[in-house]
């Protein structure tokens, strides 16, 4: 038996693509409107390319670019770029507000492949917002549009969706995502148990597991390439050395030892956030600001290399582009190692193939015990000023931006 073969669409930086590769799978064709990505793909592997709108591609130039006919594909895989499915769109209002968002146009671009190629799976990921109860809106669309796919080429679709988080497959990353997995022969798919769980996590099903893999195991033999300047720029670069590891602003606010230089919760969570090199890393943002973190303990930004090891690509990957867009390139991708993961079970539970029962390849080493943390440094004059009695925000849904709209939060889906 050969290996199986996938038809990658809005695939990035290739996360998925890596994940499913080191599971066995061939790419036979990768699709992607941005120039940068087209060219990271380019430079690693040697795959087929599309560079185009995925709107503007017939799906039988795919299937032609492929060598492969129409119900051929092992699977289909991707992540439609969902902007008003994120966090950011939460406070959008009316059932059908987010949906009449131009770039959710994604969904009905991918929905047309599934239904031109007839794969025998595929896979969709997304944003774990797509899956919150009240602004269901993508994940509804989704599921009435495949049970049409069904009717009217007689497959057989039924999909399964989870929300997952990395960290508990290995990746050393706490970061969620939503999965959408389906076989066109109707044979439901289950979503992997987790392999690994948090330090403190006492439930008597997981206390065998091993611990996550940390932000040291990721990075403790990185050399960042000395053309790379990865200096801390902006208003609040010279206060990041006085944040312990594992800390963010919260440090100098009421809630922290440090000085109550910002009020709790006034900022971002990822606001002057530090990696500690006992934990996980935070979700590694693709469009951050000069203070948006996650940032190396030694008070600086990560380079490409230790965001591409968060992130579990191969080592050999190398991203193209400027710094800004390797960041977003990596920032907006699925974990291979989730990939492969979810990789391994689908060629097994749905694709006819033995199960692997060895480690995943893209599993970090366990290179613990960590080290000590750095030594925390006194906070600079110029910032010593800011020492007030701040007042703490109100609450979720509470700010002048949310009372402005009449919003509220939404809470994730039990899927």
């Amino acid at each position: 038996m050969g290996k199986p073969t996938v038809i990658s669409l809005f695939t990035g930086a290739g996360g998925l693509d890596y994940g499913f590769e080191a599971a066995g799978f061939r790419t036979a064709v990768a699709l992607d409107l941005d120039h940068d990505s087209c060219e990271t793909i380019r430079h690693n592997r040697d795959w087929p390319v599309i560079e185009s709108d995925l709107l503007e591609v017939p799906v039988e130039k795919i299937l032609e670019t492929a060598k492969l006919t129409k119900g051929e594909a092992d699977i289909v895989i991707g992540g439609p770029p969902c902007q008003p499915f994120s966090k950011s769109g939460y406070w959008s209002r009316g059932e059908s507000q987010r949906l009449k968002d131009p770039r959710a146009a994604t969904l009905d671009g991918y929905l047309k492949v599934i239904e031109g190629t007839l794969p025998k799976v595929f896979l969709l990921e997304n944003v774990h917002g797509i899956a919150y109860s009240s602004k269901s809106e993508g994940l509804e669309l989704l599921l009435r549009e495949i049970a049409a796919i069904n009717r009217r080429t007689g497959s057989n679709y039924r999909p399964s969706c989870a929300v997952l988080n990395a960290a508990w497959y290995g990746v050393p990353q706490l970061r969620e995502r939503f999965f959408m997995v389906a076989a066109r022969d109707g044979s439901q798919f289950r979503f992997p148990a987790a392999s690994h769980r948090a330090a403190s996590a006492e439930e008597e099903d997981l206390i065998a597991l091993p611990s996550y893999r940390t932000a040291w195991d990721a990075l403790a033999d990185v050399i960042p390439s000395p053309d790379e300047d990865l200096a801390m720029k902006g208003k609040w670069a010279d206060l990041l050395p006085s944040i312990p590891e594992g800390w963010n602003y919260i440090w100098h606010t009421d809630h922290g030892k440090g000085l109550r230089l910002f009020g709790w919760r006034r900022r971002y969570w990822t606001f002057l956030l530090k990696l500690s090199k006992t934990l996980p890393s935070w979700t590694i943002q693709a469009q951050p600001g000069p203070s948006v973190g996650p940032f190396h303990w030694q008070n600086r930004r990560l380079s490409m290399r230790e965001i591409c090891r968060l992130q579990t690509f191969p080592d050999d990957v190398v991203i193209k582009g400027a710094r800004g867009e390797v960041q977003r390139q990596v920032g907006n991708a699925v974990p291979s190692l989730l990939a492969e993961v979810l990789a391994r079970e689908i060629k097994a539970q749905l694709l006819g193939f033995r199960r692997t029962t060895s480690a995943p390849k893209l599993l970090p080493i366990d290179r613990s015990p960590a080290p000590p943390p750095e030594r925390v440094k006194s906070v600079p004059a110029k910032y010593r000023e800011l020492v007030a009695d701040h007042k703490a925000h109100p609450g979720t849904g509470k700010g002048p931006g949310a009372r402005s709209q009449g919003a509220v939060a939404e809470q994730p889906a039990l899927l």
